[in-house]
């Protein structure tokens, strides 16, 4: 993989690569939203529960969320909002298992704890296009 999945045209390696393999912490919301989307992409579970907000993560399955990452075909993503350093709203395009192009658009929460962003919650976005 050259480019990096979180549609910013910069090389994964420069880019999601070291927030995937911890040499790096995002420093805003939308870096951490990319790395969290890219992480799909990669199938990397142990990452998006880590950067979960403590508070939140009993509610999600590391397997259950690396099976979401396998069994699509992620297409492409686009930031359609950032109202404040802590929300940011996406879109994300992908291919489901049947083959029909899905979209995932999402308002998301993000929490800064001890210098570190964390997922905290999402909500549907109603206008799907």
């Amino acid at each position: 993989m050259t480019n990096c999945p979180c549609s910013s045209n910069k090389p994964y390696a420069e880019c999601c690569k070291p927030y995937h393999q911890e040499e790096e912490i995002p420093t805003t919301a939308e870096e951490l939203m990319r790395s969290r989307y890219s992480a799909y992409v990669v199938v990397n579970g142990e990452y998006l529960i880590k950067t979960t907000h403590p508070s939140k993560r009993k509610e999600y399955n590391k397997d259950d969320l690396e099976e979401w990452g396998k069994t699509n075909e992620w297409l492409k993503l686009e930031i359609t909002d950032t109202p404040t350093p802590n929300i940011v709203a996406f879109k994300a395009f992908y291919r489901d298992i049947d083959g029909v192009i899905q979209l995932h658009y999402e308002r998301s929460v993000f929490q800064k704890l001890n210098n570190k962003w964390y997922y905290v919650s999402g909500t549907f976005v109603d206008d799907q296009i």
